[in-house]
């Protein structure tokens, strides 16, 4: 060798090319761009023979096929050459080796290879090793793993990621800081706030797109400047064969993304992504060619359908270039040091769709560690810790004992309003009155009510938009539909009174059904125009035993809809239960000579079947807050997840006619009419023949 140079021979690796290699001008003319060169730095390190580093004056890999000496041969191997004195001008630095003076800068995977180093300097050393050998050095015992940053030692460095090997002494001194600022910053000019928000759905258009900035890149981290309130780090990894966990870490809403490698480290911020090795490793199987990960902070996006509150108003969105789900090796997201004592914190995620997020339980798991919240997510999209007022959870236990309630209840009053069914289209003997049809009505509404809200669950499980939209419509129409048969039978009660039995409306029937079906119709079609209609939950103490349905995402559409229009029904239908009651009673003291005998008890059976006709139980939604509210559930999912059990119970007493009734049933309606004031089951009973009208 006719010149003065170092050579580090690192054994341990493979390169198999036949290039003869001449002389120094071969190297040269065999020189990759640098565009290549990192890709053949890899293949070097990683094909399993020999590999040498040649501190020169230019930059660059040949192949060479030749016996160097006996001691040192270099057959079937790969030549690295290297610029003495080499600073960060050139565009590979992070990756490549650097050699200035006598010290071997090197980056933290190459320390990790299994690497024995030969030192040569000195002139002719191709004839002679024996006077050039100047170091002897295995980096797996030099620069052993574990070993940490030593921050004083690095102060007056020219590097800050690199290990940095002293061949004379061979010593080696982590300078490599766990935290890293990425190399270069990308610019992105678009406008994303929208009145002091970020705009969700031009989010996740920039998320959509963030693959494209890669060949941008000259480094292997870049900083995204975006704008006001969203701040992203990307790192791209040059060798899919050298793929491991990244982690990306700050401390407050204010401070920037920082690159964190060391585990010990990443556990001083309050907020850290880590992203997996398996992530990694599924973009490189579907074809992602320079697999990469980009974390971007969103802060006050704009809120969803409920205005849920967002921990801190921050938004994490991760992308990666391709669909990456069903992780074993979970996302991790970490959120330290917050005191939310008034609410719950759950792990959400939104897959992007749509104008505003709709956040979802699916593929997040929530742990809580005193003020420290886990999110562990099996996929890659935007995520949120979303806080729940403990006003609006339960605890698992009761939410669980409900649960089963409901799930009882409204099997057994499918069944047994099915029975009333049949028993009415089927094996009904006598002519069917006013009230008996308008009972049946009625009774449609709570089938289908029960009906949908017993596989409510099951379809909100499927996680399908549209199918989830279309079950929360039903649902909802079906119970806007029983209100307003709450209220058509409250009507028909206070008709019934105030005409003294005679209704002569024509065809008044079929005008109660128009309006008692229509009428939710057009309000489901206009909730349905709005969006309003998706997944929701009901939220527990603890967010593995959350419940998820489909129904109004928007809570102020609930208020208005539901709660405005059974407020309006129950007031009427309450009302009218109070002054008939009152009436009835008063009369029924004055008939003393009435025979009492087992009166009481079909007087119980008919005032509770009064109250379940007309919707009264479901008042106690109005008490089911403060010290009330667990109470007041309780009472309510019994009496209405149970009220067709209760009303066919009702059906079934008051349609018992004795063979006295049915002898009666011929007289006049001027007997009916006696009837009615002289006891208190006449008066709701669907079968006494004076309801029978004239009109129908």
């Amino acid at each position: 060798m006719s010149r003065q140079s170092w050579m580090i021979q690192l054994v341990g690796f493979m390169w198999i090319f036949h290039v003869s290699l001449g002389n120094r001008n071969v190297g040269k003319n065999h020189m990759h761009p640098n565009s290549q060169q990192n890709t053949k730095l890899s293949e070097c390190f990683n094909s399993g023979g020999r590999c040498y580093v040649v501190a020169d004056n230019f930059y660059g890999i040949i192949s060479a096929s030749m016996n160097f000496t006996a001691k040192l041969e270099v057959a079937n191997s790969c030549i690295i050459f290297l610029q003495k004195n080499e600073t960060r001008q050139k565009p590979l630095w992070k990756r490549w080796p650097q050699v200035k003076n006598l010290f071997l800068y090197i980056s933290k995977d190459l320390t990790k290879k299994d690497m024995f180093i030969i030192a040569l300097n000195g002139q002719n050393c191709l004839n002679s090793t024996e006077s050039c050998v100047h170091g002897n050095i295995s980096t797996k015992t030099v620069c052993e793993a574990g070993t940490k940053y030593n921050e004083s030692s690095c102060k007056d460095k020219d590097y800050n990621d690199k290990y940095i090997i002293n061949i004379k002494s061979n010593a080696c001194v982590n300078c490599d800081n766990p935290v890293k600022k990425p190399d270069e910053t990308i610019k992105i000019n678009k406008t994303f706030d929208d009145n002091g928000e970020v705009d969700a759905s031009k989010a996740a258009e920039l998320m959509s797109g963030i693959e494209k900035l890669i060949s941008q890149m000259n480094g292997t981290s870049a900083e995204l400047s975006i704008g006001k309130g969203i701040e992203g780090v990307l790192v791209r990894k040059p060798d899919p064969a050298e793929l491991n966990e990244v982690s990306f870490a700050y401390m407050d809403p204010n401070d920037k993304l920082k690159i964190v490698e060391d585990p010990e480290t990443l556990k001083t911020f309050s907020r850290s992504v880590s992203i997996s090795k398996e992530a990694f490793e599924k973009a490189v199987s579907l074809n992602i060619s320079v697999p990469f990960a980009a974390v971007l902070r969103f802060m006050n996006m704009s809120q969803d359908e409920n205005n849920s509150t967002v921990l801190n108003n921050e938004v994490v969105a991760i992308e990666m270039g391709a669909e990456i789900k069903n992780l074993s090796d979970t996302i991790s997201i970490n959120f330290k040091n917050f005191n939310f004592d008034r609410f719950h914190p759950n792990c959400t995620s939104w897959n992007g769709e749509g104008s505003k997020p709709n956040w979802t339980f699916k593929g997040c798991e929530t742990i809580l560690i005193g003020n420290n919240i886990k999110c562990k997510c099996s996929h890659l999209t935007f995520f949120a810790v979303l806080l729940t007022p403990i006003n609006e959870t339960i605890s698992s236990y009761d939410l669980n004992t409900l649960t089963i309630i409901t799930q009882v209840g409204c099997g057994l009053s499918i069944f047994f309003l099915g029975i009333v069914l049949f028993m009415y289209f089927l094996i009904r003997k006598t002519p069917a009155s006013t009230a008996t049809q308008i009972l049946i009505h009625l009774i449609c509404a709570l089938f289908l009510l029960n009906l949908t809200f017993l596989v409510n669950h099951f379809v909100a499980n499927l996680h399908s938009r549209v199918g989830c939209q279309v079950m929360a419509a039903l649902m909802h129409y079906s119970m806007l539909a029983t209100f307003s048969w709450f209220a058509a039978q409250g009507f028909h009660l206070c008709l019934q009174l105030y005409k003294g039995g005679h209704v002569t409306i024509r065809r008044y029937v079929l005008k109660l059904s128009v309006i008692s079906w229509t009428l939710p119709i057009i309000m489901v079609i206009t909730v349905g125009s709005l969006s309003k209609y998706g997944e929701q939950t009901i939220y527990a103490d603890n967010p593995q035993n959350n419940v998820a349905m489909c129904w109004i995402t928007d809570n102020n559409i609930h208020y208005i809809v539901n709660i405005g229009y059974y407020s309006l029904v129950f007031l009427f239908t309450f009302t009218t239960v109070i002054i008939t009651l009152s009436w009835l009673f008063c009369l029924k003291r004055t008939k003393a000579a009435n025979p009492q005998g087992n009166r009481s008890g079909i007087s119980i059976v008919i005032v509770m079947g009064l109250c379940f006709q007309l919707g009264v139980t479901w008042g106690f939604a109005f008490f089911a807050y403060g010290s009330f509210r667990i109470p007041a559930t309780y009472i309510f999912t019994i009496l209405n997840s149970f009220q067709g059990f209760f009303l066919f119970i009702y059906y079934y007493k008051t349609t018992r006619v004795d063979p006295n009734s049915a002898n009666a049933k011929g007289k006049g309606n001027s007997e009916s009419i006696s009837t009615l004031k002289t006891g208190l089951e006449s008066v709701v009973n669907p079968y006494q023949s004076f309801e029978k009208d004239k009109g129908m």
